[in-house]
Order: structure tokens, then C-alpha cells, then sequence
């Protein structure tokens, strides 16, 4: 068990005045954010996470705030609450998903957009309904512009291989082909390739593991649950659900994660009764 100083990335999905799975609603995402600006903690950029945990020299009340798949309601709701506290947050962006066209209005402005929830997301993914539900890559530049977000990838197509293809060979060949694409993608709209790669639905393997980094990506996010220390495995960073609940019940577990023998023994506690 180590208890060197510990580093939380939050985990979000979406923000959305509509409840449902993996959702945070606008007042509870800004009371969370609004308990971290006040209280003093650092919203890293992934280039600053992956130098502290490389470097041993973890800074204290440091977070790195992560977004997966690349909603709408990102850039409705949560864009602006950032912009208010003076914020930062990674989104993994599914490539293939971000359409074009101009920029939607977000809160603050009249005529913002209906967002769906998640099982409408998904549901308009499988129809190929995307730009009811996903961010546009004119929203995405302008959250970069704005400092608010950086965006990394997703993979391009969100797909499970291995559950799509039974043949190894082949599979990793699909699994190559589609992070290949992810990265020319973010090449080309945001001009640099991306080293961060978060896996879809938190599945990997040793496999998945050795094509990412052939592709050149160097730090993988997964779904398994725990604080970054100086020790993290970089093809294994763990993260935290960051769920629907107010400032108090945020701040209470953030002064867990962020004590080094607190989230030791907390997250030792919760793996122990997982197990049992």
C-alpha cells in the first residue's frame, strides 16, 4: 500500500439538467467545481499530470478533471462553469462522433440546444443522429481557444473489438487501424497527435495495450477505480466516478483522495470489500 502523495482524475460523462446514467446535473457540477476553486486545488493539463507522477514530485491539491465521449452537454453546460472558476478539464473525444457546423449557444446564452440523455446519446450514435448528441469541432476549438478544455482521444469509432472480431490477428489490426485514425484526426483539426488515450468502456488487454503504444500513445485511462500516485502504472492510470452529488459530499471525498494515508486506507478499504 503506498502512501505517497496522491493525485485524483475525476471521472465526468455528462452534465445535463436531465438525469440518468453517468450524469451530473449543472448545479452539482458547479458546486463541485466551485469547492475546488475555492478551496485551493489545481485543475492540471495532462501534460502536467504526466509530469508529476514521472517526476515523483506530486503537488498537493492537484486534480485532473476528465470527460469521456465527447457530448453536447459538455459544451452547454460544463464549458462555462470552467470559464467562471478559471478551470481546466480533458475530454477523450470519440473522433468519428464531432461533426461540423457552427457553434450552438451554451448556458448563459437564450436558445441553447435540448441535450439528450444517455440513453437517447446512444441511441442517436447507433442511428447516426451524432450532431443531436455530440460536440462539434467548432465547439471543441472554441473550448481549446478559451483554455477551458483539452480534448485527446477516445479512439475513432468507440468500438469493442473484441467483442466485434474473434480472429487476434485481425482484431489487432482493426484496433491499429482505428487508433491511427484518431490520432490523424486530432492531428489535423487541432494540429499536434495526442499521447493520451482513454479506453472505451474501460476494456483493455495486453494486447490493446501493446497496439496503443505502437501507435505512440503513452498514457492510457482506464474505468478501474483509485487515486494516480508517483508509482502509476502510465498504461493503467485508475480514475474516479465523480458523481452526482453536492459541494459537501465532493469536498469530503476530495479531502480523502487528495491525503495520502486517508486515500490509502479508504480505497484499500472499498477494493477489500469488492473482493469479499
Amino acid at each position: 500500500m503506498s502512501f505517497s502523495q496522491p493525485l485524483p482524475v475525476l471521472m465526468y460523462h455528462h452534465i445535463s439538467p436531465k438525469p440518468g446514467l453517468v450524469t451530473c446535473s449543472p448545479e452539482n457540477f458547479r458546486a463541485q467545481m466551485q469547492w475546488l476553486a475555492k478551496n485551493g486545488w489545481t485543475t492540471l493539463s495532462t501534460a502536467a499530470f504526466a509530469d508529476a507522477v514521472a517526476s515523483g514530485r506530486v503537488p498537493k491539491k492537484s486534480v485532473l478533471v476528465t470527460f469521456d465521449d465527447g457530448y453536447l452537454d459538455n459544451w452547454v453546460y460544463a464549458h462555462p462553469v470552467l470559464q467562471e472558476f478559471g478551470l481546466q478539464a480533458t475530454i477523450f473525444l470519440i473522433t468519428g462522433w464531432i461533426g461540423d457546423g457552427p457553434q450552438r449557444p451554451h448556458a448563459g446564452h437564450p436558445n441553447i440546444p435540448d441535450v439528450p440523455t444517455h440513453k437517447q446519446a446512444m441511441a442517436a450514435a447507433a442511428e447516426g443522429k451524432l450532431d443531436t448528441a455530440f460536440l462539434r469541432w467548432s465547439e471543441v476549438e472554441a473550448m481549446r481557444a478559451a483554455g477551458t478544455v483539452e480534448f485527446h482521444s477516445h479512439t475513432h469509432s468507440h468500438t469493442r473489438w473484441d467483442r466485434k472480431i474473434a480472429d487476434q490477428a485481425e482484431r489487432d489490426a482493426a484496433l491499429a487501424a482505428d487508433l491511427a485514425v484518431s490520432r490523424e484526426t486530432l492531428a489535423a483539426r487541432l494540429g499536434e497527435a495526442s499521447p493520451q488515450l482513454c479506453w472505451p468502456q474501460g476494456y483493455y488487454d495486453a494486447a490493446y495495450q501493446r497496439i496503443a503504444r505502437a501507435a505512440g500513445f503513452t498514457h492510457l485511462y482506464t474505468t478501474e477505480h483509485g487515486v494516480a500516485r508517483r508509482d502509476v502504472d502510465p498504461a493503467r492510470i485508475p480514475r474516479l466516478v465523480a458523481k452526482d452529488k453536492p459541494a459537501g459530499w465532493f469536498g469530503r471525498r476530495m479531502m480523502i483522495y487528495g491525503n495520502p494515508l486517508l486515500s490509502a486506507l479508504y480505497l484499500g478499504l472499498k477494493s477489500d470489500k469488492k473482493r469479499h
